[in-house]
Formats: structure tokens, C-alpha cells, sequence
């Protein structure tokens, strides 16, 4: 063993962790080789494997964290049945006739599909197969189309059910379920940005998105009322499922979400898009998708049980609260380590690692936990769309097909508005606690 000062073990320790993702090692690797390592050197290695040993036993055993693969295989399940196709063609009849209504549509389209869905991944492939061509065919601005891809299929990790709110719950010891409800209104009040600011900008650039032909959008009044309520009604059971089970307090999430898988199984029956090769595909995904997910949590969980026990938890804890401003000086601190790390680092390590370094710091600043979590996860929408990391910018570019003409810059000139609109949506939920506060309060427990 030797002797390193708690402040020294931190500075090696996060570095390391940047270092190594930075030269292109997976997460779960880097932290994982580096906890067991500084480990073995402060503690010896006898005191760090069964250090790492009860964290990671203690994460797997977590009955909450069973809801991962079955929100995932609700998700991936909902992406094959057809459903948000036949949502944007009765959008589409509708929104039309107004400049940047095919936009608006696909933002709409995220936020109906993200309480239904769950996982980043799917929500952002979704709308790139089913609206982003439709709008580069209509004349659309590239990066507006692909602006608003990546801002309305990443609700979908916001908007409960989540798998983000899913992992978080446990590792800051708050009520999955309340989550749930908090994230609601601040998802929908980031979709209303985003609706809000595609027409504004098109009204000053009517360039940037013609309205739809009049002779494709021309049918009558009570067929597209019809075909908008036929499209909303399965999505809208989906939800009802899932989120009315927790708000009325039927279930909680681990069983709302087996409910959820059920349902959207059904529903893929339903519109006849169910066979073996969906079901093999589904069940493959989720096995890939909850298996990185819990490898990554496990060995970010371990490498935290080594830091707290290093000291490096109290350094955190005094950086943070000498921070000048008072708390919310340290708050902003807080909020400003998390949009950077969401640079380099995926969401997943970013809540496996820093929300229990943070967790005892919450009282201490006199915030609520839940609200404070919900800030964090807003947060967290940036890191989607901020290179180099920005998986919903890659997820966008693997689902491109090569005769849209979509780059790269497109790209990111695209989703810069949309980061902005989520300070935006970050100063508003400060500003307004009850954005997040309101519906929890009103659960039926």
C-alpha cells in the first residue's frame, strides 16, 4: 500500500477516468481497471475486491434496476410495430400547411413517443427513418430538419418512462416513481421550446421550411380527425399502462414496466408487425442495450465505493460548498462540472459516478433531492447533442441514407439552438421549482 493524500487520489482518479475515455477506452473499462487499481495501491488488494465485490453485488441485486430490459424491450418492441409512421402521416395532414409543421410534427411526434418509449437510441432512429426524409423532400433547411430530429428523439430519455430516471432513482435513493411524474412537465415544457422555436424561425426564414403542397395535405376535416385520433389511441393505451399505473399508485415502475412490455407486444400484434425475426431482434437488443447499461453501472458503481473510501468524497464535498455565492454559487458549480463531463463521458457514467459523490452535498445546500435530481437530468438532455460524445448526433448520422445529402456540420449546426433552448428550460425550472415539484405532490401513494 502507499500513502496518497485524499486530495491527490482525486485529482488522479477523475483524471484518469478522462484520460482514458479520451484515448478511446470503453467507460466500463477505464473506470473499472482504474478503481480496482488505486484500489489495490491505497487500500491493498484484499480490502479493494471486496470493496468492489459488495458495490457491484449490491447494484445487480437492486430489484428497481429490473425495469431496465423490460423498458427496453418495450421501446425497441414500439420501434418495430409501425406506430409512429402512422402518427407523423396524420400529423403531417394536419401541421401541414404551416411553415415548419413537418418539424414541429417530428418534435411532437418525440414527445408523444418518449413517454412510450424510454431509450435514446430507438426515439432518435425512429424519427430519422420516418420524418427527417420526408422534410429534406419538401425543400426543408438541413440543419433545421436535423435539428429537430435530435432534439425531439432525445425527450425520450427525459420524458418518463426513462431508463435514465430508472437508474437514477437508486443511486440517489428517491422513489422511482416520483421521478417519473417530476420529469413530465419539464419534458413538455422543452418540447414546447423547441415547437415554439422552429416556428418563430421559420416565420423570419420562410426559406428555411415551405409549407406542404395544398393537393397532399387537401382531405376532409372529419378523415384526418379521424386519422389523428386513430393514431394517438394505441401510443395513448401504451402510456395510460405504464405512467396511470404509477400515478394512481396500482404499481410501481419495475411492474408498470412489465405491463408496458406486454402492452407494446400487443400492440405490435395489432398492427401485424409482430413475428419471430421482431421478437428475436427485440429480445437481442434488450439483452445488448440492459447489458451495457449494467456493466457500465456496476464498474462505475465499484469505482465509487474505492473513491468514497479514499477520502475523495469529502474533497468533492468541500470544493463544492466553498464555491463563492453561497449555495447557488455551489449549485451552479455543480451544474457546469456535469455540462462538461457530458462532453466526454455518456449519461451513464456521468449518474453512476457523480450522483453519489453528489448525493450527500443536496441537504447540506438546503435543495430539495427530487428537484435537484431533475436538474441534473435536464442537464443531461445537453450532453446528447454536445460533441465529441453526442450519441444522438451519431445515432442520427448511422440512420442517415447517403442520397439526403445530410453532413456532419448539418448536424451540429442543427442541434446548437436546441442546447441553447435547454438552458433556456434549465433557468425556467429554477426559476419556477413547481415546474418539477407540482405533479409528484399530487400522486396517489
Amino acid at each position: 500500500m502507499i500513502e496518497l493524500s485524499p486530495e491527490m487520489a482525486t485529482l488522479i482518479m477523475l483524471a484518469g477516468v478522462l484520460f482514458g475515455v479520451l484515448l478511446g477506452y470503453p467507460l466500463a473499462l477505464a473506470v473499472g481497471a482504474l478503481g480496482l487499481i488505486i484500489g489495490t495501491l491505497l487500500l491493498g488488494p484484499s480490502a479493494a475486491f471486496e470493496n468492489c465485490y459488495s458495490r457491484v453485488f449490491d447494484l445487480l441485486s437492486n430489484y428497481v434496476l429490473l425495469a431496465i430490459p423490460l423498458f427496453v424491450f418495450m421501446g425497441t418492441m414500439l420501434e418495430r410495430s409501425g406506430i409512429a409512421a402512422d402518427l407523423y402521416d396524420a400529423l403531417y395532414l394536419w401541421l401541414g400547411s404551416l411553415r415548419g409543421g413537418l418539424a414541429v410534427s417530428t418534435v411532437l411526434i418525440g414527445t408523444i413517443m418518449a413517454a412510450a418509449v424510454g431509450i435514446i437510441g430507438a426515439s432518435v432512429t425512429m424519427l430519422a427513418l420516418v420524418a427527417l426524409p420526408s422534410m429534406i423532400k419538401k425543400g426543408y433547411d438541413k440543419s433545421l430538419a436535423s435539428g429537430s430530429v435530435c432534439a425531439g428523439g432525445t425527450l425520450g430519455i427525459l420524458i418518463p418512462p426513462s431508463v435514465m430516471l430508472v437508474i437514477y432513482g437508486p443511486m440517489a435513493a428517491i422513489s422511482v416513481g416520483k421521478l417519473f411524474m417530476a420529469a413530465f412537465v419539464p419534458g413538455l415544457v422543452l418540447s414546447t421550446l423547441y415547437c415554439s422555436y422552429i416556428i418563430f424561425s421559420c416565420l423570419l426564414q420562410p426559406a428555411k421550411a415551405p409549407p406542404v403542397p395544398i393537393e397532399e395535405r387537401k382531405v376532409p376535416l372529419f378523415k384526418k380527425t379521424t386519422r389523428l385520433i386513430t393514431a394517438l389511441f394505441p401510443p395513448g393505451i401504451l402510456i395510460l399502462s405504464v405512467l396511470g399505473v404509477i400515478f394512481l399508485g396500482i404499481a410501481p415502475p419495475t411492474e408498470a414496466a412489465s405491463i408496458g412490455a406486454v402492452a407494446a407486444t400487443l400492440l405490435a400484434i395489432a398492427y401485424r408487425k409482430f413475428s419471430f425475426e421482431t421478437l428475436k431482434v427485440t429480445a437481442l437488443a434488450t439483452v445488448k442495450i440492459s447489458g451495457m447499461i449494467l456493466l457500465i453501472g456496476t464498474m462505475c458503481y465499484a469505482f465509487v465505493g474505492i473513491f468514497i473510501s479514499a477520502g475523495c468524497g469529502d474533497v468533492i464535498t468541500r470544493f463544492v460548498l466553498i464555491a463563492p455565492f453561497g449555495r447557488w454559487g455551489a449549485f451552479f458549480v455543480v451544474m457546469f462540472i456535469i455540462f462538461i463531463l457530458g462532453f466526454a463521458i455518456e449519461w451513464l457514467g456521468i449518474i453512476f459516478i457523480m450522483v453519489p459523490i453528489l448525493n450527500p452535498i443536496v441537504p447540506a445546500l438546503g435543495f430539495n433531492p427530487l428537484w435537484f435530481a431533475m436538474m441534473v437530468c435536464v442537464n443531461l438532455q445537453m450532453s446528447f447533442m454536445t460533441p465529441p460524445y453526442a450519441p444522438a448526433i451519431f445515432y442520427l448520422r448511422g440512420s442517415l441514407k447517403p442520397e439526403l445529402g445530410v453532413t456532419m456540420g448539418d448536424i451540429i449546426r442543427g442541434v446548437i439552438p436546441f442546447v441553447i433552448l435547454i438552458m433556456v428550460g434549465l433557468g425556467l425550472c429554477i426559476a419556477f421549482p413547481q415546474l418539477i415539484l407540482w405533479l409528484p405532490s399530487k400522486m396517489i401513494r
